[in-house]
């Protein structure tokens, strides 16, 4: 089970990293590190937390395999079966979009961000109900994980 204790600093520094950012349904928060350390700071608060981190996609690496360029972009796939079993017990097509995901990116301008689509619109089209206790539980989740990520773990 994911333990969301963060302690205040943690918190306000995240705060003070920068605004979170709503567009559409998608999440984003500012980070003052670059995207790797951002995305390591991200897998170092999901295993203190009890989750899993099932794999990291560096979109960056895969476009530069193949001579083209893009800013540093990563993906970081994780999850915990307490959460996701759940979901998918209510809707086996829940699979197709757990486990979790969170993609830590440059803009144009250089800026680090931490984004994630909100869990209750990821699972939308589902017959999941809006009520279900593992929605509230995987929002809580992503905000402290990647708060806590942009606070630099």
């Amino acid at each position: 089970m994911f333990r969301f204790a963060l302690p205040l600093a943690a918190m306000l520094t995240a705060m003070a990293a920068g605004p979170t950012a709503a567009s559409g349904d998608i999440v984003r928060i500012k980070s003052a590190a670059t995207v790797s350390a951002t995305a390591d700071a991200l897998e170092s608060v999901v295993a203190k937390a009890g989750a899993t981190v099932f794999a990291r996609i560096d979109h960056g690496a895969g476009a530069a395999s193949v001579g083209m360029e893009m800013p540093d972009s990563q993906l970081v796939i994780f999850g915990n079966p307490r959460l996701g079993t759940p979901a998918m017990q209510d809707d086996p097509l829940a699979g197709l979009f757990l486990p979790l995901k969170v993609l830590v990116y440059a803009d144009a301008r250089g800026q680090t961000w931490i984004a994630y689509e909100e869990p209750g619109e990821t699972l939308d089209d589902l017959g999941i109900p809006d009520d279900a206790p593992y929605l509230a539980k995987m929002r809580g989740a992503l905000q402290n994980l990647t708060m806590a990520a942009a606070a630099g773990g």
